[in-house]
């Protein structure tokens, strides 16, 4: 199968001096690179649950609801004492809000929070038959959920190849110089148009711990990065 390469230039900001130089950006070989400098290192959120057998469209839902600002090492556990109490819509929407706030305990802003997951789940017990919507835009009508939010639990849940973009993939990509945006919801847009539908949801799962260990929102490790060769280090100074 050939490499799936950028084939034309891509819209991005006048290049670092860090930026001369280098290959052309190569997503089979990038994520290749990626699969291996990240073996060992924690997994992202999403990914960990559906690989601990919390892998339903609700539970993906409910668990990327909880992770809006908030960490994985937070959201982790508070999904999981969360679906030891519920884990279907039916039982979920039975719960006191008492409960499930005390049961979200740790995550951020868990008063609104309970209250969304509350409304969602009666609304897919009383007005979809018990059944998770399977669309982007019909999650989106529940308050609380956005496309990122969507896009992550239709992606992890059911492998649909749509592109959630949270700050480390907004981040990233525009570090390597293959998007030029200012926000997420651009960047997911730009993104569709030139990523494999085969990574859409690989994305995501390498980016979120490559953002978090290697390259950091301040200071990233470029030096012993293994996409260096490739990376164009928009708006990164000196290398590390």
């Amino acid at each position: 199968m050939p490499h799936a390469s950028l084939s034309a230039p891509q819209p991005r900001p006048s290049p670092d001096s860090t930026s001369l130089a280098k290959e052309p950006f190569d997503f089979d070989e990038a994520f290749l690179r990626l699969r291996a400098a990240l073996a060992g290192l924690p997994k992202a959120a999403m990914f960990e649950l559906r690989d601990r057998g919390y892998g339903s469209l609700f539970e993906q839902l409910i668990s990327s609801l909880i992770s809006a600002r908030t960490r994985d090492e937070t959201t982790i556990p508070v999904s999981l004492r969360l679906f030891d109490a519920a884990r279907t819509p039916e039982a979920m929407a039975a719960l006191d809000e008492g409960a499930l706030i005390r049961l979200l305990h740790g995550a951020t802003f868990p008063e609104p929070k309970a209250r969304d997951i509350l409304a969602l789940s009666r609304a897919i017990r009383d007005d979809h038959g018990g059944r998770v919507p399977e669309t982007p835009e019909a999650l989106m009508t529940f308050h609380g959920v956005g496309p990122k939010i969507a896009s992550l639990a239709l992606g992890v849940a059911l492998g649909r190849p749509v592109i959630a973009v949270d700050i480390h993939v907004h981040r990233i990509t525009n570090r390597w110089g293959i998007v030029a945006t200012a926000a997420p919801e651009r960047t997911q847009a730009a993104l569709e148009a030139i990523l494999p539908e085969r990574y859409r949801v690989e994305i995501n799962e390498r980016l979120v711990p490559f953002g978090k260990f290697v390259c950091t929102g301040e200071r990233p490790h470029c030096s012993s990065c293994t996409l260096l060769s490739m990376c164009r280090q928009i708006g990164v100074g000196a290398r590390r």
